[in-house]
């Protein structure tokens, strides 16, 4: 149990997440005075002057007093970045005082975001230095050199792939959302439904896919708008038949413009079961340019523990199959802090790896999201210790530094294991530019389907409006055609320039 009192300020918010990287699930009291109830208590005080902020820490557990204060200048008087001059500084003293109490050492300092890599891009954008910037961000938010290190790493790989990123927000991408899977995961909350129960939505909801994907269509024509990358994910697009998907790709190409300038075309097969010769043998012939498939772990004992109903042995025959078919491009992933899983059994996975070497590796660290059945039933679910997984990530970066393997794209989620990220990684040229464009957030990601985001962006505005359809195959088959006349309304309110309210 953790008392806080907060003088001066109400940075209720940000301070538990940074407590969130200390402890799991800490009880946290924010109370006027402190009471002899809780384990630790935390004293969080802010002094306003005219030129900055004076950040007060102080902690108590009793028998040990550990205080900090921090002193920062305004780096300009707008009251929006003062806030948040306000909010770095008191984070600040709590991150010191708690990595001082604890031992633990936090990588990303008091960055708590999703994509860190996008910092870098805008001081870039703004025309500053790499040195002016990594002395920022080891300044400001107390990134630690190591983690520094990979962030300028993944940008400059990203621009060698995408060279044109800073103004690539004159295209856009696709995304394809197929809401079906064989299964659903213990640790998923992707909108993913098993296919064998929910077989009288299938139909309906390609109805309304076909449909959407045509009007989309006529509105990206009759803007002229090219299409830098197109992204078929779910749940598990290759859940459909080979029938249904090639029916699916003939809309595509009759519909979307300017298909012969897409940059890349790839489709999830993630579960190796929904894999047949017949459904890569039309991505095949539609010139998918990457696929997924997805063994997460080489451990069969942890595949059925977490409902992936496939072995081992699938997950190595579909791959050879699919480059015996000529579709060589393939991205593999792991994740590292699967149930009853350590050091050992990672090692093992990368070994299996070793033997086939995909063109690409995206290695996840476990993130326990609100939904998943393993988050609801946690004591079902043993995963390693955080200096476990902190040695199962390090083996992992390694390894694929050993293997020429480069990082070139990074995510983190709350309540991942460790406080540690997700890194996709690809040899030279096999990068997926779609991973990139999700990731950076610079231009429009047009969603379609169910389950499907969209995050829309005018060019040079550098505004995104979130946009999402329905997560459940009922509630898109039922709607479909007012979602998609009220998508086409905002569509032409935010490119021609006018602000929309999307509440949905």
């Amino acid at each position: 149990m953790i008392q806080i009192t907060c003088v001066g300020h109400a940075f209720e918010r940000e301070l538990s997440l940074i407590l969130a990287l200390f402890y799991e699930d800490p009880q946290l009291s924010f109370v006027s005075e402190w009471t002899d109830e809780s384990d630790l208590k935390l004293k969080l005080a802010l002094t306003v002057k005219e030129d900055g902020v004076v950040a007060c820490g102080e902690l108590f557990d009793g028998a040990r007093r550990i205080e900090h204060q921090v002193n920062r200048s305004y780096v300009s008087l707008e009251e929006k970045a003062m806030r948040k001059t306000a909010k770095q500084a008191l984070c600040y003293a709590l991150l010191l005082m708690l990595e001082e109490y604890t031992g633990m050492e936090q990588g990303w300092g008091i960055l708590t975001g999703i994509r860190p890599t996008k910092l870098l891009h805008q001081m870039n954008v703004a025309g500053i230095g790499r040195e002016e910037a990594h002395k920022r961000l080891q300044e400001e938010v107390i990134l630690r050199p190591y983690k520094l290190s990979l962030l300028q790493d993944i940008v400059d790989r990203q621009l060698q792939v995408v060279p044109d990123l800073y103004q690539i927000d004159q295209e856009l991408s696709v995304y394809i959302g197929i809401p079906f899977c064989p299964t659903k995961c213990a640790y998923c909350t992707f909108p993913a439904y098993a296919i064998r129960s929910h077989t009288a939505s299938v139909n309906p909801f390609l109805e309304g896919l076909h449909y959407e994907i045509e009007q989309l269509g006529k509105w990206l024509a009759k803007n002229d708008q090219r299409i830098t990358s197109i992204y078929f994910g779910g749940g598990t697009p290759t859940s459909i038949t080979a029938e249904d998907m090639d029916q699916l790709f003939d809309t595509m190409y009759r519909s979307l413009p300017h298909m012969d300038g897409v940059r890349e075309l790839t489709v999830e097969a993630g579960r190796p079961d929904t894999i047949t010769r017949e459904k890569l043998d039309v991505m095949k012939r539609w010139e998918v340019d990457r696929i997924s498939i997805n063994p997460q772990s080489f451990t069969q004992e942890t595949l059925n523990a977490i409902g992936r109903h496939h072995t081992v042995e699938e997950t190595i025959e579909k791959y050879h199959l699919a480059m015996e078919m000529g579709l060589t491009n393939i991205n593999m992933d792991l994740i590292i802090g699967l149930p009853n899983e350590g050091v050992a059994e990672l090692a093992h996975s990368l070994r299996e790896v070793e033997k086939l070497m995909p063109a690409s590796l995206t290695v996840h660290t476990l993130s326990f999201k609100r939904a998943s059945e393993m988050t609801q039933n946690k004591e079902r679910y043993k995963v390693a210790s955080r200096d476990e997984i902190s040695k199962m990530m390090e083996m992992a970066s390694e390894w694929t530094a050993a293997n020429g393997y480069d990082p070139y794209y990074l995510y983190r989620q709350k309540n991942i294991l460790g406080n540690l990220e997700n890194v996709g990684y690809s040899k030279p040229g096999q990068e997926s530019i779609y991973n990139i464009m999700i990731m950076e957030e610079v231009q429009t990601i047009l969603g379609l389907g169910c389950g499907a985001v969209s995050k829309l962006m005018a060019p040079g505005s550098g505004k995104l409006t979130r946009w999402p359809n329905p997560k459940d195959p009922k509630t898109y088959n039922d709607t479909y055609r007012t979602l998609v006349e009220n998508k086409l309304r905002d569509l032409d309110d935010i490119y021609s320039g006018n602000p929309v309210s999307v509440k949905r």
